[in-house]
């Protein structure tokens, strides 16, 4: 069958992205789903921080692909192996396929999955395939397993949960990434309690995401640090009880005296090793830092050594909210409904597809929280 797609061939194309176009619409082929694949009508997929960091280069990935991990949609057919799913099904892409068999996911720690994170480095789905074609047969890599840039796409079914059909699709689409990874950061990873005291620091959509898990846990106080004024009021609207503007002043102070010494917990999901010291440094003694941004590759983080004995103090990594898909995003579905999570919020427009590479712009720039794609 015939897909339309947006196709990244080259990485680090010049700002800004409305003239240098890097993100090319074109007609591929898809055949029909093997019998442990499924096809999936993609209805919404996000702009993400992650994909951008393919397109700019600062996460390498093999050319070229079909990009997009953050996604919603339906089932339209599955292979004759797969069991849990079936045609109409509405669903939700997690980019981190799960396999189920390795010793992460038998502990209960999907978004480590050997096969998966191996999948996705090298561009196809869990089975070794490529899917994608364009004109003379060429193969297109996959990203994430999820490649939702386009209007069907072919997955796992360890790719997939399965959730509630009057779900919004743009509204969907958000529990994919944002909300699992900033909402499960604050929930599953720091375990964040009544009353603690949280700073979050980087409000794109998984760090507001991150804001509105901690108001849900009851933090307090709850302070977001950015460099944008609108995104600080946003964090207030949802919830924050404190702003810092990084740009103003030095974040680290500003957050103990405020707290009279440091949070107990503070959230980095900028993607920078220095922003991550920051948030270290902002902690309290036995403090916890939390890492969710996905910095160049080659950054390094560095801290005194003797704070983390001497202080007691921990960073922990997150990856995909340290979630167990298919049991999170459940919950956090219905935790919006019960308006303890409004992911509307996050949603600063809808685009269509061709609008893609000045959704990019936007991202990059900082305009935006998110923005879905709407087919």
């Amino acid at each position: 069958m015939k897909t339309t797609a947006a196709v990244l061939r080259q990485m680090e194309c010049p700002r800004p992205y409305a003239q240098s176009r890097p993100m090319a619409i074109e007609e591929l082929e898809l055949p029909a789903p093997a019998p442990d694949e499924v096809l999936v009508e993609v209805k919404g997929a996000g702009l993400c921080h992650s994909d951008l960091s393919v397109i700019n280069g600062s996460r390498p990935r093999p050319m070229p692909m079909v990009l997009g991990h953050e996604a919603s949609g339906i089932v339209r057919e599955v292979g004759a192996q797969v069991r849990g799913f079936k045609a109409d099904d509405h669903v939700i892409f997690t980019f981190i396929p799960g396999c189920g068999t390795c010793r992460f996911c038998q502990t209960g720690r999907p978004s480590l999955c050997e096969p998966g994170m191996l999948a996705n480095t090298a561009g196809t789905l869990m089975n070794g395939a490529r899917r994608f074609t364009g004109r003379g047969s060429q193969p297109y890599f996959h990203h994430c397993g999820v490649s939702g840039y386009s209007q069907y796409t072919l997955v796992m079914p360890g790719s997939l949960v399965k959730v509630d059909r009057h779900l919004p699709f743009e509204h969907a689409t958000l529990f994919g990434c944002a909300v699992m990874t900033g909402a499960g950061a604050v929930m599953n990873t720091a375990r964040v309690q009544p009353g603690q005291s949280v700073a979050v620091f980087g409000l794109g959509g998984v760090g507001l995401s991150a804001v509105l898990g901690a108001r849900a846990c009851g933090a307090w106080p709850l302070i977001a640090v950015d460099l944008l004024k609108h995104k600080l009021d946003l964090a207030l609207e949802l919830g924050a009880t404190h702003t810092v503007n990084a740009g103003e002043c030095d974040p680290v102070a500003a957050i103990k005296d405020l707290t009279r010494g440091g949070v107990e917990v503070a959230i980095e999901s900028v993607g920078s090793a220095v922003v991550l010291a920051q948030a270290y440094h902002a902690t309290q003694r036995g403090g916890t830092t939390i890492a969710i941004g996905l910095p160049d590759p080659k950054a390094q983080f560095s801290v005194p050594a003797v704070t983390l004995s001497a202080e007691e103090k921990t960073v922990r990594g997150s990856y995909q909210g340290s979630c167990v898909p298919g049991r999170d995003i459940p919950r956090f579905i219905e935790l919006f409904r019960a308006g303890r999570l409004p992911v509307d919020r996050l949603l600063s427009r809808v685009i269509t597809l061709e609008q893609i590479n000045e959704g990019f712009d936007a991202l990059a720039q900082g305009d935006v929280a998110r923005q879905v794609i709407r087919f």
